[in-house]
């Protein structure tokens, strides 16, 4: 089994700790990542809000792109799903709007987007049966006790129509997926909420009260951790907890913003080399969360 691999900028810089562990998670698991030669931005938030032609044309790029290796591309960022999943129903729609966008790209790349593969998210990917299972025969260190919230945001199952592999309101891949390694997904009520991620820089403020109540909501309700599938709201969400926390019980030293994929890598038998350095991105530290054995200096 094997994907094309599209890190997306945030993995490639500001969340590398999330492509470094999930490359160490599909390598336990024996499946085949290749990273897609000379991909691109796939102009998440910036092009759609600046330039309608934009917006479509870079994720068309890279799926014309991913489309030449003949096998499924996954992608571990929300935004660059939705993004290339919108554009790819956009595409397959067949309007003359559509057309006129795939003729115009096929100009600079020298042949068109015909729709042959499909874009899937990383939990997507995890959630396929075949895959638990393997994950179940490899699994070396069960997170036995470990309370989270699964956060899967606003962009990775909205609008259903584009992003629709797990419940809309109410998604649970995530919460399967980490029941699976032993921890203990919490019932709560901002699972879905935006983080405010692209209000961060013109909005701060509305990005911090977004943020406050999803990690006091996350807390209230039992969690150790907030687990995430998605590098921007991971950063939005660990960088903003300062002066939303401090009259909070147990709340001290922050709540932990976990990707799913360094949890799985855990379960899996990573290195406490690796941990180290997946959690010395962090600036709330998870590594008062596991027994000694997987703690990290």
């Amino acid at each position: 089994m094997k994907f094309t691999y599209y890190p997306g900028c945030s993995l490639h810089s500001t969340s590398w700790e999330y492509d470094a562990s999930t490359r160490a998670v599909f390598q336990r698991l024996g499946i085949g990542l290749e990273e897609l030669e000379d991909w691109s931005c796939c102009g998440a938030t910036s092009a759609h809000a600046t330039d309608d032609f934009l917006a479509k044309a870079l994720p068309l790029r890279n799926l014309i792109l991913a489309e030449e290796k003949g096998q499924d591309i996954m992608l571990p960022c929300a935004a660059c799903y939705n993004t290339l999943r919108t554009t790819d129903r956009f595409v397959r729609s067949g309007t003359q709007e559509a057309r006129e966008v795939n003729q115009e790209v096929a100009r600079v790349m020298g042949k068109e987007y015909r729709g042959t593969i499909e874009s899937r998210h990383v939990l997507d990917v995890l959630g396929d049966e075949t895959i638990q299972d393997l994950i179940k025969t490899r699994l070396v260190r069960p997170l036995t006790g470990l309370k989270v919230a699964a956060y899967y945001g606003c962009l990775l199952n909205r609008p259903p129509e584009v992003v629709s592999f797990d419940i809309p309101e109410q998604p649970v891949a995530m919460d399967r997926l980490l029941e699976l390694i032993g921890a203990e997904p919490v019932e709560w009520s901002f699972k879905t909420e935006c983080c405010g991620g692209s209000s961060a820089i013109p909005q701060p403020e509305v990005a911090v009260r977004l943020n406050s109540r999803i990690v006091l909501d996350a807390l209230q309700s039992g969690a150790q951790a907030i687990v995430t599938a998605c590098p921007l709201c991971h950063v939005n969400l660990d960088t903003r907890q300062e002066g939303v926390l401090g009259k909070t019980p147990g709340s001290e030293n922050g709540v932990p913003i976990l990707h799913v994929t360094e949890l799985l890598g855990i379960a899996l038998g990573a290195t406490p080399e690796e941990i180290h350095q997946w959690f010395s991105r962090h600036l709330v530290d998870p590594g008062r969360l596991f027994p000694e054995k997987v703690r990290v200096a």
